[in-house]
């Protein structure tokens, strides 16, 4: 009589944990995106970057070359950045880059004011200290790439800063509209970060807001963060 053999236990993929419980899930390197997602951010990076200059009219065949990539990916990003107001496909005239506008710069900078303050004071609460940590250490190289006048280095970190602390929250629907709303803005700090005083002065402040996330003070993120806004809104109205 033939013995049965008995099935192995299945396994669950185990997910790394914090130091709170959560689980924490892993950012994935460029290698691993997909074609058509690697499209989408190096255009979104060029518009953002002002590399396609506001109000510019662009032909997917020349983006497809810029990137060296096929025309399909690059369909489908433009495709996805239409639906996200960050471009603006004409029938038979080709893709649009929106012009700057004051009023939507404003506008931006009113909804971040009224949804920033509040959810990096969530962050505070809940973010690990390994969390707080890193956040802190983004900014040590900032003093040196002021120095060299890397402004589109600075810009991709305040990116990164703004969208590491969204993260901390814990909660995804708060992550998204902070990385629309960020994103939205990032052309309009491009157009007026260009002198050094002001590009310390930022720095001055994410300090001030990493400050109060080491200090477990939600209230001085709230703070730190709103004068934070405001500056750049002033900033802003003195640039476009």
């Amino acid at each position: 009589m033939k013995r049965r053999r008995r099935a192995a236990p299945s396994r669950a993929p185990v997910r790394a944990k914090t130091r709170r419980g959560s689980a924490r899930v892993a950012t994935p390197s460029p290698a691993k995106l997909s074609i058509a997602q690697q499209a989408y951010e190096a255009i979104k990076l060029r518009i953002i970057s002002l590399e396609y200059r506001p109000g510019a009219c662009l032909a997917e065949s020349r983006i497809a070359e810029d990137l060296g990539l096929g025309r399909m990916p690059v369909h489908e990003a433009i495709t996805r950045l239409a639906l996200e107001d960050m471009l603006e496909v004409l029938p038979r005239k080709g893709v649009i880059v929106p012009p700057i506008s004051l009023d939507e710069a404003l506008a931006n900078i009113e909804a971040r004011l009224i949804n920033e303050p509040a959810i990096t004071r969530l962050a505070v609460e809940r973010a690990t200290a390994d969390e707080v940590d890193h956040i802190t250490a983004m900014l040590h190289d900032v003093p040196a790439m002021i120095g060299r006048r890397d402004i589109k280095g600075l810009m991709v970190l305040d990116r990164q800063f703004h969208a590491s602390i969204a993260r901390c929250a814990r909660n995804p629907f708060f992550e998204w509209i902070l990385r629309r709303l960020h994103e939205r803005s990032l052309r309009f700090w491009f157009v007026s970060l260009s002198d050094p005083k002001h590009m310390a002065q930022v720095h001055d402040e994410h300090l001030a807001i990493v400050d109060a996330c080491r200090s477990r003070d939600g209230a001085a993120a709230e703070r730190a963060v709103r004068a934070h806004l405001e500056s750049f809104r002033d900033t802003i109205k003195r640039s476009i």
